[in-house]
């Protein structure tokens, strides 16, 4: 382990270490990361380089913290440069001494996700190589971190190994983990949860959905009846219902035939209308507010036909003679002109 003296945003020459990430005797400290070649060869472009958290410990006890990884984007993209990825860490215990430290990879950007930090590499042939043959199986960050709080502000570069250290994910399932952590947003959303839930959380969701869909078929299959009546008293009420609508409708057609003949008699007593008008007046009053319209009309009317005063009265004129056909009647039922005079001819 090296002791840095570093200038800090926070303090000015803040101690720092800088840790050898895989599990080495002595002062060194690991994080690893299993890493597989997925069908075809092909290796994983995005890997987890540091998970998230404010204990992270290694199976030497060891523990750090993560709880700023945007510490970690900021010093990277200050530096500038892509970060390598060589065999056992030789950049920090080769390249010193001026041996050999190839690169079996680079570090092109990097990303967080959920607080831990991933990286997007570009892997040299050799490097592909090795994960693909399965000689190399881990990979393990060299960062810096505060002495005096263990939390973790910069990754240096990071080394195939296989001694792990850290109980981590291993890259063989995290090839697939951006695809997986955009299958689980979409899941998460479908149950009505945030984004931020676990996957426990949507275990629960849907453990509680299927409760819940167990008591609707329950409560569909066994009703209550203070809320619901079996079909048939249903049908029965409403068939009773529609009877009476349909009684009432013709009482109130009834009467109300009776109100407009009323009126229109009234009407024509009155000499308010005439009779060459009396069907007229009644379609109007079959109309809505019909009545009560004629009844205004009527008591605002004068008088159209008054009596003529001449109903059951004879001629004045008893002296008129009979006319052939009256005679001809009186003589076939046996009666004289003085009796048709005196009780009325035919």
């Amino acid at each position: 382990m090296r002791i840095l003296v570093v200038d800090d945003d926070r303090r000015v020459g803040a101690l720092v270490a800088t840790a050898l990430c895989s599990a080495q005797p002595g002062n060194c400290m690991a994080l690893n990361f299993e890493i597989a070649a997925v069908d075809g060869g092909n290796l994983p472009e995005w890997i987890e380089l540091l998970p998230a958290g404010q204990v992270i410990t290694g199976r030497d006890g060891r523990t750090w913290i993560n709880d700023r990884p945007e510490m970690i984007l900021a010093a990277f993209a200050a530096d500038g440069k892509d970060l390598p990825i060589d065999w056992e860490h030789s950049t920090q215990l080769k390249a010193p001494n001026g041996d050999r430290s190839p690169a079996a990879g680079w570090i092109k950007a990097m990303e967080i996700r959920d607080g831990a930090i991933w990286g997007r590499v570009e892997w040299t042939n050799d490097g592909a190589a090795s994960i693909a043959s399965k000689e190399y199986r881990y990979i393990s960050p060299v960062f810096h971190f505060e002495i005096e709080t263990n939390r973790i502000f910069r990754i240096v570069s990071c080394g195939l190994t296989n001694t792990p250290n850290l109980y981590l994910n291993a890259l063989n399932r995290a090839q697939h983990q951006k695809e997986l952590n955009m299958e689980l947003s979409q899941l998460l959303a479908s149950l009505g949860l945030p984004a931020t839930a676990t996957f426990l959380e949507a275990l629960n969701r849907i453990a509680q959905m299927k409760t819940e869909h167990a008591t609707a078929l329950n409560q569909a299959q066994n009703p209550s009846l203070d809320r619901f009546v079996p079909r048939a008293d249903y049908d029965t009420a409403l068939n009773r219902a529609t009877t009476a609508e349909a009684t009432l409708a013709g009482i109130k057609k009834d009467s109300l035939e009776t109100a407009i003949n009323t009126e229109i008699d009234a009407a024509l007593a009155a000499g308010k209308i005439t009779p060459a008008t009396k069907d007229y007046h009644v379609a109007a009053c079959r109309e809505k507010g019909g009545l009560d319209r004629f009844k205004a009309f009527v008591n605002a009317a004068p008088v159209v036909a008054p009596d003529s005063g001449l109903d059951g009265k004879l001629p004045k004129d008893p002296g008129t003679a009979l006319n052939a056909e009256q005679l001809k009647v009186a003589e076939m039922f046996g009666n004289s002109a003085e009796d048709i005079k005196k009780y009325g001819g035919a």
